[in-house]
């Protein structure tokens, strides 16, 4: 055998590139890991797609619902006040109201009030050290056209175990109220007005159960009230009425009581 050149420096014969091998589908894709991952977190990001307990959009509550709807409802609040700003004379008031909650914010409402009087100890001590005696006048009862807006609303815990809602609301309104004139004298004969009120107030209101709550607040009931004239000399009323003398009065009262709700129960008609 005769060779023309040395085969065995001839240079290697040079070989097809090898065509890249098909990625892996299906099963086999699952148990191969790419270069310079985190095998951990594809694991365990595979074991919430494939797992079998799935989140879904509707186990998830953002907000939880309120326990208490006033929406469409009637209250029903029966009240007892104290007068908090005259140290002359004190009333104490009896107070019926009720609202209709048009949205769940908001209500419109009417209140009747009853007072009863209480004359303090600087009545008389005004009278024995002065020697004479101080203008007051006494409330009889009035009324009141309301709107109530409720702005705010929260809960707290008792000894982390109960859970009390409550709010607080705004109420602004305008009514009508009898007040009566005190005669120093007692001769003379008393004369009664008739004023426009204006109201206004905040309160807080806890929520008990479905159709029972827990309301306490301050109200100020605004008017220009007409008392006994200084050295009055007429007997008749009609006559002491023309020379009364005016003034604007705050009375500030304080009141709490319980609400009854109507319906006694609510539904609810919205998503969660």
């Amino acid at each position: 055998m005769t060779f023309d050149e040395d085969e065995s420096k001839k240079p290697a014969a040079q070989q097809p590139p090898a065509e890249p091998e098909p990625e892996p589908e299906g099963a086999e894709a699952e148990g191969k890991v790419q270069l310079g991952s985190d095998p951990t977190s594809d694991a365990a990001s595979r074991k919430t797609e494939l797992g079998e307990n799935r989140v879904s959009w509707q186990d998830i509550v953002v907000v939880v619902r309120k326990p208490f709807l006033k929406q469409r409802r009637l209250e029903i609040l029966p009240t007892w006040g104290i007068t908090m700003n005259d140290n002359i004379i004190r009333h104490y008031q009896f107070n019926a109201a009720i609202n209709y909650f048009l949205t769940d914010v908001l209500a419109i409402g009417i209140e009747g009030q009853y007072y009863i009087k209480d004359l303090r100890e600087p009545y008389d001590l005004v009278a024995r050290q002065a020697r004479r005696l101080p203008t007051v006048n006494k409330y009889n009862y009035g009324a009141a056209l309301n709107f109530h807006y409720v702005p705010i609303y929260g809960k707290f815990a008792i000894l982390d175990e109960h859970i009390i809602h409550w709010e607080t609301f705004f109420t602004a309104g305008v009514g009508f109220t009898q007040s009566e004139v005190i005669p120093r004298d007692p001769a003379y004969e008393p004369f009664k007005n008739f004023l426009i009120t204006p109201n206004v107030g905040a309160s807080m209101r806890f929520f008990v159960t479905k159709w029972l709550t827990v309301n306490a607040g301050i109200r100020d009931y605004i008017f220009v009230d007409q008392f006994e004239a200084v050295g009055r000399t007429e007997v008749r009323a009609d006559d002491a009425k023309q020379n009364a003398d005016s003034s604007l009065i705050n009375n500030v009262v304080f009141q709490a009581g319980i609400a009854f709700w109507f319906p006694m129960s609510f539904d609810y008609t919205t998503f969660r």
